[in-house]
């Protein structure tokens, strides 16, 4: 069975685990098979020591043996990564820890809750339950294998002015409310939709000349 598009990394013991520079290094490498013998040439590493790293991702279930070779005196396991992206959850990094979801259901991923929409702090904790939410459910659409059916909407605008930003945010969310009003149907399946606004970065070059 091939590995899992993604893979989220909500386990605080499982994270510390697969963060080590050379774990790293090994599960980007296993995006495609390899076993002990050939990792430990192309890093320039004991093939003990990359067994034993090979050991611990496997025992984390982060990789998983795909085939095993006879070669002579001992048989060579070929290993891969049981996902080709492993996601951070940002709730593993907060302060708060907790189980990442509030009385209501709903991941919090260790935010503090901000009830202000335009607060930076709470575009980031709405950000961070759509990683979360989104990479469980395409990781058990995956197991399935079927496809996660979602979509994805990018704009930018220039705003002449700070309360231009207000006028457009209410406008938005009258459009988008009677859009929804006229597809919404009783039995079917809901869809969160998230609209969020952040001023663009500047370029790198930009960055380097002020």
């Amino acid at each position: 069975m091939a590995a899992t598009e993604m893979t989220l990394m909500d386990e605080p013991d499982r994270l510390r685990l697969a963060l080590t520079p050379i774990r790293r290094r090994l599960l980007a490498r296993l995006r495609e098979p390899g076993s002990a013998v050939r990792l430990a040439a192309e890093l320039d590493l004991p093939r003990q020591r990359v067994n034993y790293h090979l050991k611990a991702l496997e025992q984390a279930g982060l990789i998983e043996l795909v085939e095993e070779r006879p070669r002579r005196g001992f048989t060579e396991r070929v290993m891969r990564a049981t996902a080709n992206a492993f996601l951070v959850d940002p709730g593993v990094l907060t302060p708060s820890g907790g189980d990442g979801r509030d009385d209501g259901g709903r991941d919090d991923g260790g935010f503090r809750r901000i009830a202000d929409r335009y607060a930076a702090e709470h575009l980031v904790d709405v950000a961070a339950g759509t990683v979360r939410e989104v990479t469980r459910m395409a990781g058990a659409a995956d197991r399935q294998g079927v496809r996660l059916l979602t979509f994805t909407l990018e704009a930018e605008v220039r705003f002449g002015a700070p309360d231009d930003v207000h006028r457009f945010t209410d406008e938005l969310a009258e459009a988008v409310a009677r859009v929804a009003a006229r597809f919404d149907t009783p039995g079917g399946r809901p869809y969160r939709l998230v609209a969020g606004g952040h001023p663009t970065p500047a370029a790198q070059g930009a960055e380097d000349d002020s």
